[in-house]
């Protein structure tokens, strides 16, 4: 069996590059393990954002993934503070490792707007956490393979929305 799970494949559907699975992989699998190259002073477009004010780069194959609006893995923070790919469905070998990037990021920015994964739940074009459909945002939420801090955030936001209705409540 191959201890690895996975390998670079180039000019996948024209897309560019892509990792694929070399075996198979169970739901609740660990598909990648996450490893932080280095810590970043800002965003970019090869960065990870990793708490609301923290962008990492990973290193391996985690930022070769492919995006997709229906992704066959999602992200779980390890204990070096870098995203696992976890399997949320089942991954059988010469399948693509995808994950959705509102998984871990708030807002897309340095992407093209027009999504080319071929889901059958794409949106059309690729969105962060705060443009994610409140749907699939509980989805993710609900599997428990979403950034933490993305959470926290709607948690404020809806804090603070109810704060402002009890406030002009008692004028």
């Amino acid at each position: 069996m191959d201890p690895v799970g996975y390998e670079l494949r180039t000019n996948v559907h024209g897309k560019g590059d892509g990792v694929f699975a070399t075996r198979n992989f169970s739901i609740g699998g660990t598909v990648i393990r996450g490893v932080i190259e280095s810590r970043l002073e800002c965003n970019d477009s090869h960065a990870t954002q990793v708490s609301l004010t923290e962008f990492v780069r990973h290193a391996d194959m985690g930022p070769k993934a492919n995006h997709s609006c229906g992704p066959n893995c999602g992200m779980r923070i390890n204990d070096t503070g870098a995203f696992d790919f976890i399997a949320r469905k089942k991954i059988v070998k010469g399948d693509e490792i995808t994950f959705d990037y509102a998984m871990r990021n708030y807002s897309i920015e340095y992407f093209p707007n027009r999504c080319l994964c071929g889901s059958e739940q794409c949106r059309g074009h690729i969105t962060g956490w705060k443009n994610l459909p409140d749907e699939r945002k509980k989805e993710y939420e609900y599997e428990g393979l979403v950034a933490p801090y993305l959470l926290e955030i709607d948690r404020e936001a809806l804090a603070s929305l109810r704060d402002r209705q009890l406030s002009s409540l008692r004028g």
